[in-house]
């Protein structure tokens, strides 16, 4: 569930609170859900625990978790605005990305445009 890319340029903890961001979102976690331990996380994903608790810091700062001493951290009630707000963020990113790449502005549309085209499709299935 809290997959990564070592090998990716992305910080490891900005790649964690991208994930729990998307996992949110998708509605793979839900308000009150528990998420893992720093330290088991940290064993699952073969990462230092203050990498974790980095991405844990930046998810509680932003209101996207809490913590609880003793009980652990869990999911805050959703606020949408925030986590559209990170995505739209990682999306410019891209798009920066993207054209310093050579790709056109019109080539990254054509994508946006079928991209929301397929899960249309999927929608009305």
């Amino acid at each position: 569930m809290f997959d990564i890319d070592l090998m990716s340029r992305t910080p490891i903890y900005e790649q964690l609170y991208k994930k729990v961001v998307e996992l949110i979102l998708k509605g793979v976690l839900n308000e009150q859900d528990k998420l893992p331990s720093v330290r088991s996380l940290a064993t699952e994903l073969s990462v230092n625990p203050n990498t974790v608790a980095k991405a844990y810091n930046l998810l509680e700062r932003d209101g996207i978790i809490y913590s609880l001493a003793g009980r652990g951290s869990f999911v805050a009630k959703p606020d949408k605005l925030v986590a559209q707000e990170h995505i739209l963020e990682s999306f410019d990113n891209s798009v920066h990305d993207a054209l310093e790449m050579g790709i056109t502005p019109d080539t990254l549309t054509q994508r946006i445009d079928s991209i929301a085209k397929e899960r249309e499709k999927e929608a009305a299935t």
